[in-house]
C-alpha cells in the first residue's frame, strides 16, 4: 500500500450546462496570459510601447496552436490514420496532443508576421517574451495531469503519479510524474533567463536562444523517462533527437549573435526613445514652450519669480516719501504740472 502519491483527477472536464470546461484548455489559456503579461512588462522596460506584445501575440498564439497540433499529428499519425482510428480525432485538440517543437516553430512564424506589421525587430521581441514562454509551458504541462497522459516509468517513490484511467491503452498504477518534472524544469529555465538577461544584458535574440537551449537539456532526460508510444531512431525517441538538434542550433545562435552583434538593441520600436532615455525623458519636466528644463534650473527660476513678486508688492505699498524710484517719479510729475498751471495763469 502506497502511503504517499500524487492523485490523478477523476475527470479532466466539468460541464457547466452544455458548456464543457476542460482543465487542459484552461492550463493553456492561463499560460498564454502569463506569457503576454510578463512579456509586456519586459518590452516596456526595454523602451517599447504597452500593448505591442499582445498585438503580436494575436498572430503568434493561433499559429503556435496549429503548429503544435500539426507536429503531434505528423509524428504520431498512427493514432489518427491507422486501422480502427477516426481521422476526425486529429482536430480534437482538447483531448491533448500539442508538440512544443511545432508550437515554437510556427508560433515564431506568426510572431514574425505580427512584428513586421508593427515595425518591431523580431529578435528583440523574442528576447522579451522568452521567460514568459517558459513559465507558460510550466503551467501548460499541468493540462497533461488533467488528461492522465505523458507519464514516465513505473515507480514507487513518494511523489509517484497514480494513474487510474484504463482508456487508450493505459495501465492503472504508479508512475514517474514527468509532467511535474518538466513543469518544474520550465520554471527554472524562466528564472535562469531572467537572471542571465539582467546579468549579461542579452540582446539580438540571445535571451530566447538561451531559453531554447536550457529547455532542450531538460526535455532530453525527461523524454527518456516517458513510456508512451513514440517513434525511435537508433534506440532513442524522436523527441530526444529533436531536442539535441535544436540545442545545438540554439548554442550556435548564441555564439554567432554575440560575435556579430554584441550588446543589446538601442531602440526596439519606432518613435520611442532609445534604451534608458525612455525613462529619463518621462522623468524630465518641461517649460511652457515644451523644452526640457532641468529640475534645479526650474527651482532657481521659481525662487527668482517669488523674490520679484515680493519686490513689486513692497514698491506698491511704500509711501511717497519712502525714497523709492516710483515715489520720486510721481513727485517730479506733480511739480511739472504745477509749473505749467502757473504759466497758463500768467498768460
Amino acid at each position: 500500500m502506497e502511503l504517499a502519491y500524487i492523485p490523478s483527477p477523476s475527470q479532466g472536464v466539468v460541464h457547466l450546462g452544455p458548456i464543457p470546461l476542460r482543465g487542459y484548455a484552461f492550463c493553456i489559456i492561463i499560460g498564454v496570459f502569463v506569457a503576454v503579461w510578463l512579456g509586456n512588462k519586459r518590452w516596456i522596460a526595454r523602451g517599447g510601447r504597452a500593448g505591442t506584445v499582445a498585438d503580436i501575440a494575436v498572430w503568434a498564439v493561433p499559429f503556435g496552436l496549429v503548429g503544435g497540433r500539426l507536429y503531434h499529428v505528423i509524428t504520431d499519425y498512427e493514432l489518427y490514420f491507422s486501422d480502427g482510428r477516426d481521422w476526425v480525432d486529429a482536430f480534437k485538440v482538447w483531448q491533448g496532443g500539442l508538440g512544443i517543437w511545432g508550437a515554437i516553430a510556427l508560433g515564431a512564424l506568426g510572431a514574425w508576421i505580427g512584428a513586421r506589421r508593427r515595425g518591431v525587430p523580431m529578435p528583440a521581441y523574442a528576447d522579451a517574451v522568452a521567460p514568459g514562454i517558459a513559465f507558460a509551458q510550466a503551467i501548460g504541462r499541468w493540462g497533461n495531469w488533467f488528461n492522465q497522459e505523458l507519464y514516465g516509468r513505473e515507480t514507487h517513490v513518494p511523489w509517484a503519479l497514480h494513474i487510474t484511467s484504463s482508456t487508450d491503452g493505459r495501465v492503472p498504477g504508479y508512475y514517474h510524474p514527468t509532467f511535474l518534472y518538466e513543469s518544474l524544469w520550465c520554471v527554472g529555465v524562466g528564472f535562469l533567463v531572467l537572471w542571465a538577461d539582467r546579468r549579461f544584458t542579452l540582446g539580438h535574440g540571445r535571451a530566447f536562444a538561451l531559453y531554447v537551449a536550457a529547455y532542450c537539456v531538460g526535455r532530453g532526460w525527461i523524454e527518456y523517462m516517458r513510456v508512451d508510444d513514440a517513434h525511435h531512431i537508433l534506440g532513442l525517441r524522436l523527441n530526444d533527437w529533436t531536442a539535441m538538434a535544436v540545442f545545438l542550433a540554439a548554442v550556435v545562435c548564441i555564439w554567432v549573435s554575440a560575435k556579430k552583434r554584441p550588446g543589446r538593441e538601442a531602440q526596439v520600436e519606432r518613435g520611442m526613445p532609445e534604451g534608458e532615455e525612455a525613462a529619463e525623458t518621462a522623468a524630465e519636466p518641461s517649460d511652457e514652450a515644451g523644452d526640457k528644463v532641468p529640475a534645479p534650473a526650474k527651482a532657481e527660476a521659481g525662487t527668482g519669480s517669488a523674490e520679484a513678486a515680493q519686490d513689486t508688492a513692497a514698491k506698491k505699498t511704500a509711501p511717497d516719501g519712502g525714497g523709492t524710484e516710483t515715489g520720486d517719479a510721481d513727485a517730479a510729475g506733480a511739480d511739472e504740472a504745477g509749473v505749467k498751471d502757473e504759466a497758463g495763469s500768467a498768460k
